[in-house]
């Protein structure tokens, strides 16, 4: 394979990709219509922070950024959930010991960045947005900032990491048998902010993920390192409780008082930044194939936008990354490695995509309602009593790395399971050995 080669795109799964070409001996020229995130005031993407778990984290020892990571995260152990009449509860998220990490994308996409600069090999080139992918010539059309001029630029492969809207993706959609499709969530979302208590700490327990479910509508929060909670709300655009009925002030304060009275005290900032920050759709982006012939192939979002109700968008664009490099070894030439890569892993980003609309039912509506409790509870008991034979399948997905597809498939078998235990009067709190009797019964 030929060493010249382009990244389009220089948010996380750009940077950590151009990263690993680097050291794999290849030069790389990563552009980016944006300017550095490093020196402008901009944020790297829409989310604030994000929730990191296993499969990232295996990606970022493998570039080496592992020890970042974990300075720029705060473990999260679980749910803390919060109903309408201020009592909370706690769902945990596995086993003791199984956690994920709220980090700040911004922090660390200039992390990414650093080292991708830092391994050699690599050159940047922000503020050049592109135009035009040749799909046979691998040939770019970018703006040189410098003199404002369109050029093209050829090289031996494209890598389009470059989002949801991506430009390489959209050349391929005029190509003949590649598949597209694209589905947005009647719900939109709307990010604010929990100040730190006025001596630095946090003002909820920092080390969960806050969650107001509200059947069609939910608030969450996630901590940051200066005390701070990013809080988002997801609320349908139209409706009799919707974004188009919160309009003035009192409206505003109204539902927030209404639906999240113990959120709403402590959210100093809540008018300013309801009229200053954009409320924004959530879309899922399914394609097949991820690749064109052996010039062009797309990673992570580019490939396989999800929404972000299972907190895997940039775990499952890290690994891309890491199950790409594992072709590398395998694979003699560029169109034997994109072809083999497209193959295995475009069931598992379309699974990861069913598994995360799936989970804002639960994550808004499911974890309060008992009879879901009282499953979840069941397979977690399930899981200690029999780890060999049953992993839960929020466990499956976040803190293994199974294919998502092959999870997907576990977890409905699951659930079935599950509903005809409940259904016999066994729970979380039966008998270990009428536990295990019962379930072996239908493994």
């Amino acid at each position: 394979m030929e060493k010249k080669v382009c990244v389009v795109g220089a948010g996380l799964v750009g940077a950590m990709l151009a990263t690993r070409l680097a050291q794999r001996g290849m030069q790389v020229d990563v552009y980016e219509r944006r300017p550095d995130l490093r020196k402008a005031n901009i944020k790297a993407g829409r989310s604030i922070n994000l929730a990191l778990s296993d499969r990232g984290i295996r990606a970022l020892e493998m570039v080496g950024a592992s020890q970042r990571m974990r300075e720029l995260s705060i473990p999260m152990h679980g749910r803390f959930l919060h109903d309408m009449d201020g009592h909370t509860s706690i769902m945990p998220y596995g086993r003791e010991g199984q956690y994920i990490n709220s980090i700040s994308r911004g922090m660390l996409n200039a992390h990414l960045l650093d080292m991708a600069e830092q391994t050699g090999g690599v050159s940047l080139h922000f503020n050049s947005p592109c135009a035009d992918v040749d799909l046979e010539t691998a040939t770019i059309t970018v703006q040189d900032p410098a003199t404002s001029q369109w050029v093209e630029r050829p090289y031996e492969v494209i890598f389009g990491t470059d989002g949801a809207f991506s430009v390489a993706r959209a050349k391929m959609l005029r190509t003949d048998r590649f598949n597209y499709s694209q589905q947005y969530i009647s719900s939109g979302y709307k990010e604010l902010s929990m100040p730190p208590l006025p001596d630095g700490r946090w003002a909820l327990d920092k080390n969960h993920l806050h969650i107001w479910p509200r059947k069609r509508f939910m608030l969450i929060a996630l901590p940051n390192l200066d005390g701070s909670f990013t809080c988002t709300l997801f609320l349908p655009f139209e409706g009799e409780v919707s974004f188009e009925q919160l309009v003035a002030d009192e409206q505003v304060l109204a539902f927030f008082g209404q639906y999240f009275g113990d959120a709403k005290e402590k959210m100093d900032n809540l008018l300013h930044e309801w009229h200053s920050n954009a409320t924004s759709s959530l879309v899922t982006v399914k394609t097949t194939p991820w690749h064109h012939k052996d010039k062009v192939l797309l990673l992570g979002d580019a490939a396989h936008a999800i929404v972000p109700f299972y907190g895997q968008g940039m775990n499952a664009g890290f690994e891309d990354v890491r199950i790409l490099d594992g072709f590398m070894d395998k694979y003699p030439s560029w169109g034997a490695l994109f072809a083999a890569y497209s193959q295995q892993r475009v069931a598992d980003g379309h699974a990861i995509a069913d598994l995360a609309v799936n989970n804002y039912t639960e994550m808004r509506d499911l974890v309060a309602d008992p009879h879901f409790v009282k499953k979840r509870a069941l397979s977690v008991r399930i899981g200690e009593l029999m780890p060999q034979r049953w992993i839960p399948l929020y466990a499956m997905v976040t803190f293994s790395h199974m294919p998502y597809s092959e999870a997907l498939r576990l977890g409905e078998k699951q659930d079935q399971i599950l509903e005809q235990l409940v259904r016999q009067g066994i729970d979380s709190n039966s008998e270990p050995s009428d536990i295990a009797k019962a379930v072996l019964r239908y493994l």
